[in-house]
């Protein structure tokens, strides 16, 4: 991403709707997979550490560890967290076979640095047999504007196109879905109206008022998840497979 998009990540991933949405379902999804106490699980693509922290809180029972790109974004996230981060490539990644129980991936694949083959047989190679591996990516290629250009994002996904790659990669039991369904119409709103000329990415400070109302339609979301529900569309798309 550009230098600007990781301070204003480190700045606002603890406190922006967005990023609590993403961190809360991603947990939720992590304790639905019933790991053991003491599993080693890894957030690949870890950025400035939101995500690490808020598991580290969530489950002080696992053996957390971060892997990312950018060192200066690592050095950020190790010192928020106490957590080894490891400055590296999902690529290549540099952890030995079966390291882990569960591999958690936040928009990560969709970058311009990421090749989305190798970095996925990365990720079964480095999970344990019945390992998990959880992904958040963005979705619909048509919906790419000045968000995706300043955070280098090159790719969007459907749910079906996301299941056929990870089933491709060699995963089983791979379910996907939509999620910041409720919100996305006024997202997709927002892409219309700013186009391609937005100087910066939707990461930014929201009026209170806006911040708690986002945040709360997707605790409902979350809800409707955790009964089975959901809608066929939506902002992100979550994944969720195993290595057999």
């Amino acid at each position: 991403m550009e230098r600007v998009e990781y301070h204003r990540m480190a700045t606002l991933e603890d406190t922006m709707w967005w990023y609590r949405a993403l961190h809360a379902g991603l947990i939720d999804r992590l304790n639905r997979c019933n790991l053991s106490s003491g599993a080693p699980v890894l957030d690949a693509g870890c950025g400035t550490g939101g995500l690490l922290a808020r598991l580290s809180r969530a489950r002080p029972d696992l053996v957390l560890a971060g892997l990312e790109y950018d060192a200066e974004a690592a050095r950020l996230a190790q010192a928020k967290t106490g957590l080894p981060v490891t400055v590296g490539s999902v690529n290549a990644m540099p952890y030995g076979d079966g390291s882990f129980q569960a591999i958690v991936s936040a928009d990560v694949l969709c970058h311009a640095g990421v090749r989305e083959t190798a970095a996925l047989a990365e990720f079964r190679r480095c999970l344990r047999p019945g390992g998990r591996l959880l992904l958040n990516l963005p979705a619909y290629q048509w919906m790419a504007s000045a968000h995706d250009e300043h955070v280098h994002n090159v790719r969007r996904y459907t749910a079906g196109g996301a299941r056929d790659m990870l089933a491709a990669a060699g995963f089983t039991g791979v379910r996907t879905g939509y999620w910041n369904s409720l919100p996305f119409p006024l997202m997709l709103l927002h892409r219309l109206l700013a186009g391609r000329g937005q100087a910066g990415s939707d990461v930014r400070p929201f009026p209170a008022w806006q911040d708690r109302l986002f945040f709360s339609v997707t605790a409902v979301e979350r809800r409707l998840f955790g009964r089975g529900a959901g809608l066929p569309f939506g902002g992100s798309v979550w994944v969720w497979a195993s290595k057999p």
